[in-house]
């Protein structure tokens, strides 16, 4: 139980729900929130990172901005999902908070499938991290660029609100191209230490690539199918694309990340991987995007 809570990130559930070392289903279980850590900005402020654990095996669920999703005080939305995919998600939130913070909580409540976890964050003691370099290993996160004069983005995600935007139509490929660059440092498929040679002469494990990139949905009202969601990286321009394709109108929030050898979430750790957003407005009728 204890490690089952101290992989989730600290996460301190209501009595609504079931316990978490329930078995998993295909589907019919929650959500639960996953507090990840906090940092201090270079101005003062500090910035709580939050992930989420999708216990369903196969069900992924949309839960809209409101009663069965929110953060509060301040919210109820805060730049959090409302598409939860299978499994854990990683470093999806990251809210800034002033200075004086103090011992103040934020709470996160989902409610899915019927159970409602709510879960406490803050500046705890314990959860400060460091995702821009893992002091250990000297390891820095990737490196994207979402548009050609954009600035470039590394560790968390921005706020929603400085995503770029795109254009496109129901039913019609949308482009999504954008840039990721590692800084090269190499990290042991465990996340950290080193891999001793296989006894024997046994071929040693695979090596993850040097850098890889996830595109997913992370909010809007319909369905979204990529051309590939792990689209190959030009080893020359550094450049990562795939096309998307809606079901509905309305507006859309893709999730861009991007992974170093230590693997996705950093291979379980507070660093080193990028995450972005870009922003999709898609139309009803014929693209007018250029």
């Amino acid at each position: 139980m204890l490690l089952a809570l101290v992989c989730l990130g600290g996460i301190a559930p209501s009595a609504q729900q079931e316990l978490v070392m329930e078995p998993l289903k295909d589907s019919g279980l929650n959500v639960y929130p996953a507090f990840e850590g906090w940092y201090q900005n270079a101005d003062g402020t500090y910035t709580l990172l939050m992930g989420y654990y999708n216990r369903n095996k196969k069900q992924v669920l949309d839960i809209p901005i409101g009663l069965d999703n929110k953060i509060e005080p301040g919210g109820p939305d805060q730049g959090q999902p409302t598409h939860f995919l299978v499994g854990r998600g990683w470093g999806t939130i990251a809210i800034k908070v002033p200075k004086d913070f103090g011992t103040k909580k934020l709470t996160w409540t989902i409610t899915a499938n019927g159970k409602t976890v709510s879960a406490p964050f803050g500046l705890t003691k314990g959860y400060q991290i460091e995702p821009f370099l893992d002091a250990a290993m000297g390891n820095k996160p990737p490196v994207l660029k979402l548009t050609p004069t954009g600035k470039d983005l590394t560790g968390p995600p921005p706020p929603l609100s400085e995503a770029p935007a795109v254009d496109g139509a129901v039913g019609e490929p949308v482009t999504l191209s954008y840039r990721i660059a590692d800084d090269g440092h190499e990290e042991p498929p465990t996340g950290g230490g080193a891999v001793a040679a296989p006894p024997g002469g046994a071929q040693a494990p695979p090596r993850r690539p040097r850098v890889s990139t996830i595109v997913s949905k992370y909010r809007g009202p319909g369905d979204v199918r990529f051309a590939d969601s792990t689209p190959d990286i030009d080893p020359k321009t550094n450049m990562a694309s795939t096309t998307a394709t809606f079901t509905l109108p309305g507006e859309y929030f893709i999730r861009i990340e991007g992974n170093d050898s230590s693997g996705v979430g950093g291979g379980g750790f507070q660093c080193c991987w990028s995450t972005a957003y870009i922003k999709v407005n898609i139309k009803g009728g014929a693209s007018t995007a250029k």
